[in-house]
């Protein structure tokens, strides 16, 4: 759960950047909207958490600024840029949850409860973006995007 907490630090700095950045206003509504959606994420894994006697990654100002600084790159780059990094991030995270829901435990329904509910919203977030006129992200974009998510959840499940 605590890598899941982090992606949802990792969601309100991207979108925060996002927003900050956007060329347009209708652009930077829709990324302060996705923002605030992605707070019952975090609220909710936060929660989980501490129900399960955990706590945050302790890493997380640098979880946060190392996303803010992608997400105002992404958003320098153009709205459909932009907005192309949101549908890629958003595939890669439904992937990881995906994954994460095969690994829950059956009886640990809280969990799952969660998760599930987050994966359904970030497919909700991905097919938005991808329906404002996302461009597609380049394949080396991608793979280096998954080496970040991969280093990134290898240490928060640790510190």
């Amino acid at each position: 759960m605590r890598i899941n907490h982090v992606g949802e630090v990792c969601a309100q700095a991207l979108y925060d950047a996002q927003s900050q950045f956007a060329q347009n206003a209708g652009m930077r509504h829709q990324f302060v909207e996705a923002g605030r959606e992605e707070e019952d994420h975090l609220a909710w894994t936060a929660q989980r958490l501490r129900e399960l006697g955990s706590r945050p990654s302790l890493l997380n100002p640098l979880w946060y600024a190392g996303a803010y600084a992608l997400g105002a790159v992404a958003a320098r780059l153009g709205d459909a840029r932009s907005l192309g990094f949101v549908v890629e991030t958003e595939r890669q995270v439904e992937a990881h949850l995906a994954g994460h829901l095969q690994s829950l435990p059956l009886q640990d329904e809280k969990s799952r409860a969660i998760v599930e509910q987050m994966r359904v919203d970030e497919i909700t977030h991905g097919a938005a973006a991808q329906s404002l006129g996302a461009a597609e992200m380049p394949v080396p974009v991608k793979k280096a995007m998954q080496a970040m998510a991969k280093a990134m959840t290898t240490t928060a499940y640790y510190f």
